[in-house]
């Protein structure tokens, strides 16, 4: 499909991939501005004045929401959201560190913990754990990252006060569970401690580095080795993956920056290139089903599927390899969330998504979570988490300014070091 010439003066400002934030053009700096501004908007009406929790999903519309169950992990994207805010002045600074403070005082003194790691899944108002989900490892970390950026950006003396004493009470010990080096994915009262165990390569980093960050019950130095890193080969492009949907390859890299560094040992992984190599193959993973199965779908200019909803309900889907009941369902968040990566690709998708699909897939609050581009079904509703990934990677994309914040944090600064990641030229 033929690019119109707008879209290709977008293209020519921002390179396939880059290390250094590109520079885009002004109608490309536009579009990703209304985009962004539009999933902050979640973050700010989705979420309770009185705690500062973020509801895990919603209506794409201003259309009252019923639900109130919030996410951790929605929380944490929803206080890096805040910097970002306000450091573009889309609500005034004082408003957007007072929601912060609210979150990080609601955090600090009344939200249930145990061993200072939290529930999933809350409800909005009060906190209190909800479908008896379990203190999640993963959506803790997340959350903690979301803090840290805050007190980063905020420099305000209570907040970095709060902040702190959250980070020192998470027992990353406990969550050890008896092993030397493997995390548990989480705990439950009624039955104890999950068996599965952070083994493999996945969004598994952003806690293992807040681990041995840890002022208070740091991991083993070990812990950042101890996980596996199969190897995916696909289309030429040969990269570690253990885990098909391609958030997998972002989430940690919302927060910290892998750009110019590597590890000091073993196979000295770039993790930066390893993500551009994750995009460019799920890129053209897509383009293929495209070729055979879902013409009018997936091309090299639509493309994007990654753990969402579905017609059916949420579906852990993606590849390569093939993973889930993948219908030609879009995905926008997976395009959205590799911005940082190869931004000039990831912005033809969802400027093409937009062109294409006109109002049926730009609300309130952006793309919906996901929408099949033949037979009409459209999700009715954003998830969290997802605008959050979207947020944080066009951020980084256009500025990398999430990525200096988190690192201005000293027990970062520390886990980097201990873990290896030592820049290079």
């Amino acid at each position: 499909m033929l690019c119109s010439r707008r879209q290709a003066l977008s293209l020519a400002a921002a390179p396939l991939f880059a290390r250094t934030a590109p520079r885009f053009s002004a109608a490309a700096d536009a579009f990703l501005d209304d985009f962004s501004r539009r999933c902050f908007r979640y973050f700010w009406e989705r979420a309770s004045e009185g705690t500062g929790l973020v509801l895990d999903r919603a209506l794409n519309s201003d259309r009252p929401e019923t639900r109130q169950v919030a996410s951790s992990a929605a929380t944490g994207f929803g206080l890096t959201a805040l910097c970002i805010a306000a450091e573009r002045r889309w609500v005034e600074p004082a408003a957007a560190r007072a929601r912060a403070l609210a979150a990080v005082r609601f955090y600090a003194g009344h939200s249930a913990h145990v061993r200072g790691w939290f529930y999933h899944f809350v409800d909005a108002a009060s906190g209190g754990r909800v479908w008896n989900c379990e203190l999640s490892s993963i959506d803790t970390a997340l959350l903690l990252a979301g803090i840290l950026t805050a007190r980063a950006y905020f420099d305000h003396a209570e907040l970095s006060r709060l902040a702190a004493q959250i980070y020192a009470r998470i027992d990353f010990q406990w969550m050890l569970n008896g092993d030397r080096a493997l995390l548990s994915m989480g705990w439950k009262p009624e039955s104890g401690f999950i068996e599965d165990r952070w083994n493999r390569y996945c969004e598994l980093m952003i806690l293992v580095l807040l681990g041995l960050g840890s002022p208070a019950t740091p991991l083993p130095p070990a812990a950042w080795h101890a996980w596996r890193r199969p190897k995916v080969t696909y289309a030429g492009h040969t990269y570690i993956s253990a885990a098909p949907p391609l958030f997998t390859h972002q989430y940690s890299h919302a927060w910290v920056d892998f750009r110019q560094r590597r590890e000091r040992d073993g196979e000295r992984v770039d993790w930066f290139r390893n993500s551009v190599e994750a995009t460019l193959a799920h890129r053209q993973f897509c383009i293929d089903l495209g070729k055979r199965e879902f013409p009018g779908c997936y091309s090299d200019g639509l493309w994007g599927i990654t753990a969402s909803d579905s017609a059916k309900g949420y579906v852990a889907w993606g590849g390569p390899p093939r993973d889930g009941p993948i219908d030609g369902s879009l995905v926008p968040c997976a395009a959205a969330g590799s911005l940082m990566f190869a931004p000039a690709l990831c912005l033809r998708a969802l400027e093409t998504m937009r062109r294409r699909f006109g109002p049926r897939v730009w609300g309130r609050y952006g793309f919906p979570d996901a929408f099949h581009p033949r037979n009409g079904w459209t999700n009715p509703d954003v998830i969290g988490i997802d605008l959050g990934i979207s947020l944080l990677a066009a951020e980084n994309a256009r500025t990398g300014r999430v990525w200096s914040w988190f690192l201005r944090n000293p027990e970062i600064q520390r886990a980097l070091g201990v873990a290896g990641l030592e820049p290079f030229a």
